[in-house]
């Protein structure tokens, strides 16, 4: 199954405006109370608030360069390090979320990061109450092996998302929310990689992907890295 690139560059798009709406929103409400406020703790209040939603919508920027863009420069590779910032951005700043990071490679290929940064999404996004993100990836030879964990005291994934990571739903029933999940399925597919996502009623979210493999050759799916599943 595909989809026109068009379309599917639409719901990216589409996806990216949705999250973007509430910051960008509260900026242009925040700079309309500035304007009307005289008083000195309620301006700084407005001036703290004008501060954490451009904060807020910079990390998000960061993120969907990386996640859905073609940042890092014209090389083939991204230094594992941006991915690290763009996670902690985007889901660690109010503590809400632990981020636990086992990633030993100093850079990944460009497809290895949009495929760890588009799994981190989904299990930040699942996080209803905030807990624990671990993320790990290993290369071995052509593969890389990546595994994304979400343990928290409330776990919510779309069954579009699993069905679309999966390659399950039809691309003309494809929305923006599953823009991302889709975007994997079609790399790890291209790579001739496999991709797993735990059972829903497992106590922990689990996503493991192999990617980089020899076209139509099947390769093990990946197991959680050292300390991840613990």
């Amino acid at each position: 199954m595909s989809i026109n690139t068009v379309d599917f560059a639409s719901l990216l798009c589409s996806r990216l405006c949705h999250d973007l709406l509430s910051p960008v929103g509260a900026l242009n409400n925040g700079l309309e109370l500035l304007a009307d406020e005289h008083d000195p703790e309620m301006r700084a209040r407005c001036l703290e608030l004008l501060s954490e939603s451009a904060r807020t919508s910079a990390n998000k920027l960061k993120f969907f360069r990386l996640a859905f863009g073609a940042a890092g420069g014209f090389g083939e590779e991204v230094d594992s390090r941006e991915a690290k910032a763009a996670i902690e951005g985007l889901f660690g700043v109010d503590g809400r979320i632990e981020l636990g990071w086992m990633v030993g490679e100093a850079a990944l290929s460009k497809t290895a990061i949009k495929v760890l940064l588009n799994l981190a999404l989904m299990g930040g996004d699942a996080l209803v109450r905030g807990g624990r993100l671990d993320v790990g990836a290993e290369r071995n030879g052509v593969r890389t092996e990546i595994v994304v964990r979400a343990e928290g005291p409330r776990l919510v994934l779309d069954a579009e998302l699993r069905k679309a990571l999966l390659g399950e739903v039809a691309p003309d029933a494809l929305t923006p929310r599953a823009a991302a999940a889709w975007l994997v399925h079609q790399i790890v597919s291209e790579t001739g990689g496999v991709i797993q996502v735990s059972e829903p009623d497992d106590p922990a979210l689990l996503f493991g992907a192999v990617i980089g493999a020899d076209p139509g050759k099947a390769w093990p799916i990946p197991q959680p890295a050292a300390g991840l599943g613990e």
